[in-house]
């Protein structure tokens, strides 16, 4: 079984080069998180690339994206807006301290906690990151009409709506056990 993954490239002629991933017979019963797979693999590959221009890594400009709307945050609150886990995080802040993006300073309200809070060279940044994630949404989006975009969009939308709720059952469930 084959599937048609993400393009490669175009002819000289501009038309559409199709390129098809074999599909192992054990996926068979999930060609859309097959599909869903390839598909953030390719997709973080490609923002990785544009955001090691700027001196990033993948999930780092999401992370100053909160700061720089949100102003300094405690690195908890980062854990929970991220839905990530506390040692990503700290592995996360430590190299954007460390590449000067942001700095640690003592929360006023809370003496054991820091707060986390976006540098003025992070501010110099965010022009470039904005810059590319227009680039991969136009990469990504490349040949969709407005509708066909806002119709991915909702569909994207729903697949993650439904896994929110799996996730949420299966916390009650294991919080009933």
């Amino acid at each position: 079984m084959k599937q048609s993954a993400p393009e490669t490239g175009k002819d000289p002629a501009g038309a559409r080069e199709e390129v098809t991933v074999p599909v192992p017979s054990a996926a068979s019963g999930g060609p859309i998180s097959h599909a869903i797979f390839r598909l953030a693999r390719l997709h973080r590959m490609y923002a990785g690339q544009l955001l090691r221009r700027i001196g990033l890594h993948p999930g780092q400009e999401l992370v100053m994206m909160h700061l720089w709307e949100l102003g300094a945050q405690r690195q908890t609150d980062l854990v929970r807006l991220m839905d990530s886990d506390a040692a990503t995080m700290t592995r996360t802040v430590q190299r954007l301290e460390q590449a000067g993006f942001v700095r640690r300073r003592p929360s006023p309200s809370d003496k054991r906690a820091s707060l986390i809070e976006p540098t003025a060279a992070s501010h110099a940044l965010r022009h470039e990151v904005e810059k590319s994630w227009s680039q991969l949404e136009d990469l990504v989006t490349d040949g969709l009409t407005a509708d066909e975009r806002t119709a991915a969009l909702h569909t994207l939308e729903r697949l993650e709506q439904n896994l929110v709720e799996a996730a949420a059952e299966s916390a009650g469930a294991d919080t009933e056990r």
